[in-house]
């Protein structure tokens, strides 16, 4: 098993959040990166505003998702289900039964057993009680945890906090640039890819993907209306893309349209990424019960072969928290910086922390879909193949795909040039090093 980064307080001298926050309102203005200032939060009655609501209804609307809300100890899971280690499956169950709970087994996956219980239960109180030394004297702890969801990131326990906007078409790549990440293939876990996404970016997407039916985003909740998170792969593709021109992209659907998934469907997804996947992009992620390293997916990594790269996002919850699977030792935690005026700042909603290895801009233009995106009291947004969106997701891909440039230009596996850029001076102790 891999180990967790530890949780720690700053050390002396080392600016907190709160010591960024008061930098920046006296700070005047100096060169790029020069000056740590958080870009401003989104005000009320804003489309962001309007977006978190909507991703908040339909959270609120999904029969599948709870929500465990004592403050500061927030996270998402699935009702009825607990998780324990193989292992100690069998004491877990007989423990539940013993105290009248009606348990069955379900489908189990990445070294856990899917233990169902008949009727509604307080999951993370049993959890709790699971977890007690007191229960188990003489013996080990079972492992146990809640079936955690996770969503694309962004402010909302993830979900991106503001809503992709129209935007331009982009520019060709440069012919100059076409060799970077050639021959790397960039496994994308997200919401998948649009059906037409290769023939509507024939220059960015177009052949650098193997279009298969069970990696389709399915989009639309009707018509042409777009669920929150509808075309969430497809804009992460193209940033992969853009930071390496010549990489191929392994899509698969980890995330419904919505945004929303759970451990299951992460480790699901990961088993089906192709042999020739040598960076895998996670622009995803969720809080735990007690900010414990959630088993399946801590499995899940260690399976992969050594000389993979796993990169995933730090979250958009503004938080110091660990957000998992970003915080496994093993994966390389990216949070969101932003351009104000002519200084890179941390993002105001960006994960930050001990635990985050590196950031990059969370502000992307790149390829989307077709349709509209309704926003309660907002005028309706509406695409044509491209975007604007900003994420902690977003600075993720453009890591994958730069790493993917690296592994080319110096002839290194994915875990070496992940390490390369580690050795780089970190931007801020909280952020990690500093991807242009």
């Amino acid at each position: 098993m891999l180990p967790d980064r530890p949780r720690t307080p700053p050390p002396a001298g080392r600016l907190s959040r709160r010591g960024l926050l008061t930098l920046a309102a006296c700070a005047a203005a100096a060169p790029l990166g020069d000056v740590l200032r958080p870009a401003a939060a989104a005000a009320e009655g804003t489309d962001d505003d309007a977006y978190q609501k909507a991703f908040s209804a339909a959270l609120a609307a999904d029969p599948d998702v709870r929500r465990y809300t004592a403050p500061g100890r927030e996270f998402l899971y699935r009702p009825r289900q607990l998780l324990a280690a193989n292992a100690d499956a069998q004491r877990v169950l007989s423990w539940l039964r013993s105290r009248g709970h009606q348990v069955s087994v379900g489908a189990g996956f990445a070294g856990v057993t899917r233990l169902l219980f008949a009727k509604e239960t307080d999951v993370p109180a049993v959890v709790t009680a699971l977890r007690d030394p007191r229960q188990w004297p003489g013996q080990q702890v079972p492992r146990v945890q809640p079936h955690h969801v996770l969503l694309g990131l962004g402010n909302i326990m993830g979900n991106p906090g503001s809503p992709p906007r129209a935007a331009a078409a982009l520019p060709p790549p440069a012919p100059a640039r076409l060799g970077e990440g050639a021959g790397v293939t960039v496994g994308v876990c997200d919401t998948g890819i649009w059906q037409q996404a290769g023939a509507w970016h024939p220059q960015w997407l177009g052949g650098s993907y193997l279009p298969e039916a069970d990696d389709l985003d399915a989009l639309y909740v009707s018509g042409t209306t777009l669920a929150p998170q509808g075309g969430h792969g497809t804009f992460v593709a193209g940033v992969v893309r853009q930071a390496a021109p010549g990489v191929r992209v392994d899509p698969e659907q980890a995330l419904n349209p919505t945004g929303v998934g759970d451990e299951a469907m992460l480790v699901a997804a990961m088993s089906r990424l192709g042999s020739q996947v040598t960076v895998v992009n996670l622009s995803l992620g969720g809080f735990t019960q007690d900010d414990v390293p959630p088993l399946p997916l801590v499995n899940a990594v260690a399976a992969l072969p050594a000389q993979t790269a796993v990169v995933a996002a730090a979250g958009n919850a503004g938080s110091s928290r660990p957000a998992w699977p970003a915080a496994l030792e093993r994966v390389l935690a990216v949070a969101a910086v932003s351009r104000d005026g002519g200084v890179l700042v941390p993002a105001s909603y960006s994960g930050f922390g001990p635990w985050v290895d590196a950031c990059a801009l969370g502000e992307r233009d790149s390829t989307y879909v077709e349709g509209q995106l309704p926003l309660p009291g907002r005028p309706t947004q509406v695409f044509h193949g491209f975007a604007t969106w900003a994420g902690s997701s977003f600075a993720t891909g453009h890591v994958s795909g730069r790493l993917a440039a690296m592994m080319t230009a110096g002839g290194l596996s994915a875990d070496a040039a992940r390490l390369a850029l580690l050795a780089n001076p970190r931007w801020h102790p909280d952020y990690g090093v500093l991807v242009a």
